[in-house]
Order: structure tokens, then sequence, then C-alpha cells
């Protein structure tokens, strides 16, 4: 690792029965900050409750990378905001056919319409609007939960 690079990883998990990849992430990060909702596991909270911890330390932080729920990455956003810190957010919102003809990954971000299968799924989480990514992701619960289920087997058993 280059020691003029530090990296900080902040996982965040509901309990400690969920966490995956400990100790992968361990070797290749300077430091694992891990919170747990319940607090079973780690800091009890957010991840933002750990992004705090180290900016209260006084660590300098060049850039967050986000990845995961909608909600978080808005959060997590929100709280690096103050501070100046380039944050990044991996948008996973719907994506039929990765050409952004179908609009089903269209994401508002500053004053551009982007899709997040072409022109992301990476983007700056300052401008990113979160209300409406996650508006849009729940326009398809309803779809979801009746397809939860379902098993595809498309080429399966044909010669």
């Amino acid at each position: 690792m280059n020691l003029a690079t530090r990296s900080s990883r902040f996982v965040g998990d509901e309990d400690e029965d969920i966490l995956i990849f400990e100790e992968r992430m361990r070797a290749i990060s300077d430091e694992v900050l891990i919170t747990t909702d319940d607090g079973s596991y780690g800091i009890k909270g957010f991840v933002t409750n750990a992004i705090e911890e180290l900016i209260k330390r006084g660590e300098k932080i060049d850039q967050v990378t986000a990845i995961g729920p909608g909600v978080m990455m808005k959060s997590v956003a929100e709280a690096t905001r103050p501070y100046g810190i380039k944050t990044v957010v991996s948008l996973n919102p719907i994506m039929v056919d990765g050409t952004g003809m179908c609009g089903g990954c269209r994401v508002q971000v500053g004053e551009e319409t982007k899709f997040a299968c072409v022109d992301g799924p990476e983007f700056d989480g300052h401008l990113v609007d979160f209300h409406g990514l996650m508006a849009r992701g729940r326009m398809y619960r309803t779809q979801e939960a009746k397809e939860k289920d379902h098993i595809c087997n498309i080429g399966l058993g044909r010669n």
C-alpha cells in the first residue's frame, strides 16, 4: 500500500449476523470502522456515525465513496457536505436495457438528467437528487414483490 495514502472503510449493517467480508476489507484497508444499527458489533448507529468520528479525530478525508441503499448514500452525502469532502455515490437503480433508452435508471444530477447505466453508476453525491431517485425506486416495489420468488431458467434444459 502506498504510504502516502490511507484507506479507511466504513461498513454498516443491521446487526452482526449479516456482516460479511470483514477480513477481506481489513486486508486492503488501513482502518475498518464497522457500525451496526443495533450495536451488536462495532459502533452503534450508522456509517455516518463512523464518518463523523473520523472527522472529529481530525483525520484528513479526501474522498468518501458510498455504495448501498439510497437513503444511506443520501445521509453520507449530507454528512460530508459541510466539510467539503468529495463524495462519490454508486447508484443502483433499476437498469433494464443498459443503453439509457428505457429511462428506468434516469436520475437528476445537478442541472442534468443522467442515466446510471451509461453515465454512471458513480456520481457526485452532493449533486444527486436522492428524493427523485428513491421515489423512482419505490415505483417498482409492487412488481418486485410479485417476482421475488421467480426462478429464471431461460435456456436451461434446452438442447
